[in-house]
């Protein structure tokens, strides 16, 4: 359990726990050494002292005073002094605390041996076996050879004089509790660091959408989380985009499917009157093998017409799909608009004079794009074809309006009735038709201004119908010009 219980410890209390101990071990080791320094200060600070008091007994000695003449009241604050005198063979010949002296030999003392050797010496802490009692003792060896001792008794105020001063202690101890308080700071912020770290982690193992994250600190472990903050933020924008890619592609697809389907249901619709009027001529003409040359001519007009209608059909069924399946298979190469559009428009003039229409083209040249030859023709041949067969009017242009800023600008109009602007958005959707019956008689397809829509589109370009002031319908056509090189 006390594993289990130590695993589960927080990183940030383990952390301080250590920083704790360490801590503790470095201010006890400083402690313990400084306590120790202290003490022997305060025991050499009062063996100088009493140095100065056997110095003193010592010049006396010497100039034949007796201990007792000595005067030693200078020295009273230092307290009841015990006096010796050992000689040179560590025999104690005076000591003013005994009424009868040892007889056991001296020299062996630690303070009397190192004033032998040094000419000075102390003991700390000695019991003495003469009169029951603890001193701190000091020895200084004269002139003569004599060792002059002074001892004081272990008393209360002899112990606070060799006390370590509490001061250091106090102090150590306020330290003490700072770098603890700074070390609970410090393993604190790192916690919680490592917390926001672990919730992000948790979030992002759930699969969250992470918005924004609680601000790591300018530290290398800010740094780290940031950045991985940073590649799970780009991982999950990859994510993002791949399923919004997906998302189009499917809809474009499902689109694609819709767009196929309700073609395929126009076309089935288309082809039912075309191939329901050649069966009705052909079966007609098997049934009635006498009917008149004049009637059997008629019928098989009808046919020859109602199968050119389909022929239209299918061509340009074909070219849409060829679009929407293969746009990036079309052949691409430089093209020049202005002799094209000028073969289109000598195609076209035959069916336009038939109808009292003028076609003036004002087209400049050269005018050079990059695209299909085929697909460019279409979009003019369809343009001028739907003006012949609905406009209504006399007259149909083309002009070049700009050439500038990388773009070719093209309108083609006419002078006809134009539509009702409900009809305008309409206009380029398959198989719209305003006037259904007329756009059939005529032998549209349903299909022209749609090829034209897709075909810009598949050039890069763009293309617009609005109704003109003065009468009838104008296309804006706006084609990418080949970069210079």
């Amino acid at each position: 359990m006390a594993t289990d219980s130590w695993i589960r410890l927080s990183y940030a209390r383990r952390l301080f726990v250590w920083l704790l101990g360490y801590s503790l071990l470095l201010v006890g080791s400083m402690v313990i050494f400084q306590y120790g320094r202290e003490k022997e200060f305060k025991a050499a600070e009062l063996n100088s002292q009493l140095q100065l008091v056997n110095l003193h007994i010592s010049d006396g000695l010497a100039e034949g005073k007796t201990v007792e003449q000595i005067d030693l009241d200078r020295f009273a604050p230092l307290g009841d002094i015990r006096v010796s005198i050992i000689d040179s063979q560590g025999k104690v010949i005076y000591d003013n605390s005994l009424d009868h002296l040892p007889g056991s030999d001296h020299s062996g003392r630690k303070e009397i041996t190192e004033a032998m050797r040094n000419g000075s010496g102390y003991t700390l802490r000695r019991h003495s076996e003469s009169t029951g009692s603890t001193y701190f003792y000091s020895a200084t060896r004269s002139a003569d050879g004599m060792i002059v001792r002074t001892a004081l008794p272990y008393s209360l105020p002899l112990s606070r004089i060799l006390e370590a001063d509490h001061t250091f202690l106090w102090a150590m101890g306020g330290l003490t509790l700072l770098f603890c308080f700074l070390g609970f700071l410090a393993t604190r912020r790192v916690g919680q660091n490592i917390l926001r770290l672990d919730r992000f982690a948790a979030k992002a193992e759930r699969g969250e959408k992470i918005i924004d994250t609680e601000p790591f600190p300018h530290d290398e472990l800010g740094d780290i989380s940031n950045h991985i903050v940073r590649l799970y933020a780009r991982l999950q924008q990859a994510v993002a985009d791949r399923d919004r890619e997906h998302a189009a592609a499917m809809h474009q697809q499902q689109e694609k499917d819709r767009i196929k389907k309700q073609l395929t249901n126009n076309i089935n619709h288309e082809l039912k009157t075309p191939v329901a009027s050649i069966h009705v001529c052909i079966e007609t003409l098997l049934t009635h093998e006498n009917m008149a040359p004049e009637k059997r001519r008629e019928f098989l007009e009808r046919c020859l017409a109602n199968a050119g209608r389909l022929k239209r059909l299918l061509a340009d069924v074909a070219i849409i799909t060829r679009m929407d399946d293969g746009g990036r298979m079309i052949s691409r190469s430089r093209v020049d608009l202005q002799p094209l559009i000028a073969e289109v428009v000598c195609d076209c003039t035959p069916a336009a004079e038939a109808k009292g229409i003028g076609i003036d083209n004002e087209i400049i040249g050269p005018l050079t794009v990059e695209g299909n030859a085929d697909l460019l023709a279409s979009v003019f041949h369809n343009l001028i074809e739907n003006a012949i067969a609905y406009s209504g009017g006399d007259s149909i242009s083309l002009k070049t309006v700009s050439l500038s800023s990388g773009k070719a600008v093209i309108t083609v109009a006419d002078n006809g009735c134009g539509v009702d602007p409900s009809h305008l958005p309409h206009l380029f959707e398959r198989f719209y038709r305003i006037d259904k019956g007329r756009s059939r008689a005529s032998g549209g397809t349903g299909l022209g201004l749609s090829i034209v829509k897709n075909a810009v589109l598949q050039h890069g370009g763009t293309i617009r119908v609005a109704n003109r002031p003065s009468g009838g319908l104008i296309f804006t056509i706006t084609l990418p010009l080949p970069r210079r090189e």
